[in-house]
């Protein structure tokens, strides 16, 4: 990829502008001066956003959407004959993916954190980057996620700084020009592209050599650390669980509801008592691994102090929706088995009397490819309720159906579809609205209600909550 494309550019079109991965590149493209536009099959909460930012955007996508841009940009879940992608691929203007943008982005920064790991990606970037916005660096930033201090999920700073996510699906991560890499964790997952663990851990290792300075990585987790063989020349630091690792935390306390304090350790020797408000042992890690990451530029600890106690999570991540008849809602974005058995342990040492997991599968592939592990960790809460499986970008060629799970967790609640009928968004409503109905029934004052996923699982709980509240004023 000549990571000079952009020179000379002014007008870039964003196909898919909407998505998680390209709005927060719009951010700093914007912010970098650039004028963008942009297009997208739905009106959502994203695309007002990027409206209020002076950005025009198309609902719908045509061939004449992309008329005056010279550089186009994509996400890999545009279809090849889709019109609009079609139309700028015939017209002699500059094509990228949304991945190989990213990566020339990351080419500008002379401290570009690049955070990797099949779970905390999101949490763990936004904890770094609350940390360098709380010290006052003028920071860039790309996550997953929307990140309040921020006002989104992008920031195109002026400093040499820039804090990104960097997701290993299909190898995008392969793209970017890490000075600084944070390995979180290694595990199975998107093994439909993958195909075994240790294909992913070579493609971690393929990262880790990628990096110019400096790797921070779990030395707990045994897949991260076979990633690091045979690699030489890169600062080496690790975090963990104990005094083996460089940076271990110690007397954990967690109290009851999101807040979890502890002492970070480096060698030894105490640095100070970080206060944390999110939930989980799984964020303690992943606090070590920020405090790793500012320590090495340069922040002072004090103000990664303050930077953690004031992070309330990223959204979609253990995020409170709000409170109804004494039954609380949270959202969160796990949607893989490990992430799962940490948000859901977390849930469960809450002392709430009795958690409702809703879970809502992403992909035929994940679900089929690790059926047993999904079944053993939906056994957590007290009671798992599960929506039909949302499919994504994918065909359900494996014959795969939210039944073969339910059937493996005793005591889940699922509502039985016509398993031939086509998907569509009535279908998926009507779900809904049954694992709504159904958890506002039978949830108690005292109860915790938390949806779970990837995709739009999220709009269960808004439903959950706005029924609970409805019914609380009708009392």
């Amino acid at each position: 990829m000549d990571i000079n494309i952009l020179n000379g550019k002014k007008h870039i079109h964003f196909i898919g502008i909407g998505g998680s991965g390209m709005y927060p590149l719009a951010q700093i493209l914007h912010g970098q001066g650039y004028y963008l536009t942009g297009s997208d099959n739905n009106e959502t909460e994203t695309l007002d956003a990027v409206r209020k930012m002076g950005i025009p955007v198309f609902i719908g996508q045509r061939a004449e959407n992309i008329e005056g841009a010279d550089l186009i940009v994509h996400t890999a879940a545009i279809m090849a004959d889709n019109p609009e992608l079609m139309a700028a691929k015939a017209s002699g203007v500059p094509v990228l993916e949304r991945a190989d943008l990213l990566g020339i982005v990351t080419s500008w920064y002379d401290r570009a954190i690049c955070v990797s790991g099949t779970h905390g990606k999101t949490s763990t970037t936004s904890m770094i980057t609350q940390i360098f916005y709380t010290a006052g660096v003028d920071l860039s930033a790309y996550i997953g996620g929307k990140l309040p201090c921020i006002g989104g999920s992008g920031i195109a700073g002026k400093s040499d700084v820039l804090v990104c996510e960097s997701c290993e699906f299909e190898d995008h991560f392969l793209k970017l020009y890490p000075d600084i890499s944070v390995v979180l964790n290694v595990d199975a997952d998107h093994l439909d592209y993958f195909g075994t663990l240790d294909n992913i851990i070579k493609s971690f290792k393929k990262f880790n050599e990628n990096t110019s300075k400096c790797i921070i990585i779990n030395g707990s987790d045994p897949n991260s650390m076979k990633s690091l063989e045979g690699i030489s020349g890169k600062e080496i630091i690790t975090f963990g669980k104990d005094n083996s690792c460089d940076y271990y935390p110690e007397n954990i306390v967690h109290d009851n509801g999101l807040h979890t304090t502890f002492d970070a350790m480096y060698k030894g020797e105490k640095l100070g008592s970080i206060e944390l408000n999110v939930a989980g042992i799984h964020n303690v890690l992943n606090a070590l691994a920020a405090v790793a990451a500012a320590r090495y530029c340069g922040v002072d600890f004090s103000a990664i102090q303050k930077g953690l106690a004031d992070f309330r999570g990223a959204k979609r991540r253990f995020e409170k929706f709000g409170e109804a008849k004494g039954i609380t809602v949270v959202d969160d974005y796990a949607h893989h088995p490990t992430e799962l058995e940490a948000t859901l342990t977390a849930a469960m040492e809450m002392n709430f009397r009795k958690v409702w997991a809703v879970f809502q599968p992403f992909t035929f592939s994940r679900t089929k490819l690790l059926l047993d592990d999904f079944a053993r960790v939906l056994q957590i809460p007290d009671c798992a309720i599960l929506t039909d499986i949302m499919g994504s970008r994918e065909k359900n060629t494996y014959g795969i159906f939210t039944r073969h799970l339910a059937e493996k967790i005793p005591g889940c609640v699922w509502f039985p579809q016509d398993e031939s009928a086509e998907w569509t968004d009535e279908r998926k409503y009507q779900n809904f609205q049954q694992v709504c109905d159904y958890i506002c029934e039978n949830a108690q004052p005292g109860d915790l209600v938390i949806t779970l996923g990837c995709g739009d699982a999220y709009k269960i709980a808004r439903m959950v909550l706005a029924k609970l509240s409805e019914e609380d004023s009708n009392a």
